[in-house]
Formats: structure tokens, C-alpha cells, sequence
């Protein structure tokens, strides 16, 4: 792997992150600070952490960052399931993105079980 870009859970956060940045422009004017900043940063923070463990080099601290991704993707399902309640998204844009966010939760468990497996391999020659 040569760059953070060839990582498919980081393709995948950046689609649900462009995807939820054009959602939240048909929110009400008066949520801008609240719910629409909220979400906006939740899912921006997805792709921020994976990238950032991506840049420290070691499998332990890119695990760990990526764990955090995790909670960012959970904390964008709750801000989502909060538009839903407030009927700002219907029911069908709820599960597509719902959807979304488990596709991108499913690649970013698979991140983590190859990081973890390369945390327990021991390296050549030892």
C-alpha cells in the first residue's frame, strides 16, 4: 500500500462524508450551529482519524485511531436518527445512510482485525 488514498474505508468515509455535507444543506436555516455542525463534524472525523493513524506509522496508534473512527461513524448514525426525529430526513434517506454506515463500519473492523494481526506477527529474522 502505497498512500492512505489506496485504503477502501477511507474511500468509503470520504463518499458518506460528501454524501452527508449535501444532506445537511437541506436542513432548517436555524440548525446550522447545532445539529448540521454537529454531523458535519462527526463524519469529517471518520476520515480525519483514520488518516491520522495512517500517518503515525505503527499498527498500535492506527488501530487505536481508527477505533475512534469507529465512534465518529456511530456518533453520525445517532445525529442522523436526530434529523429523522426532528423530520428534517425521511425514513428511506435514514436507512440508505444507515446502510452506509454499516458498508464503512465493515471495511473499518476489517482494518483493524489486519492491524491487530500485523501487531501479533513477529517480524523476519527474530
Amino acid at each position: 500500500m502505497q498512500s492512505f488514498y489506496d485504503l477502501e474505508v477511507w474511500k468509503k468515509g470520504r463518499e458518506l462524508k460528501k454524501k452527508i455535507s449535501i444532506l445537511v444543506k437541506t436542513f432548517p436555516l436555524e440548525e446550522k450551529y447545532r445539529l448540521i455542525n454537529q454531523i458535519i463534524r462527526s463524519s469529517r472525523s471518520v476520515t480525519a482519524n483514520i488518516l491520522e493513524g495512517y500517518g503515525k506509522y505503527t499498527y498500535k496508534e492506527t488501530k487505536q485511531y481508527c477505533i475512534h473512527s469507529r465512534g465518529s461513524l456511530n456518533e453520525t448514525l445517532n445525529h442522523l436518527i436526530d434529523a429523522f426525529d426532528e423530520n428534517y430526513i425521511k425514513k428511506e434517506q435514514l436507512i440508505i445512510f444507515k446502510n452506509e454506515i454499516e458498508e464503512c463500519s465493515k471495511l473499518l473492523n476489517g482494518y483493524i482485525s489486519y492491524l491487530k494481526k500485523m501487531m501479533n506477527e513477529k517480524p523476519p529474522n527474530s
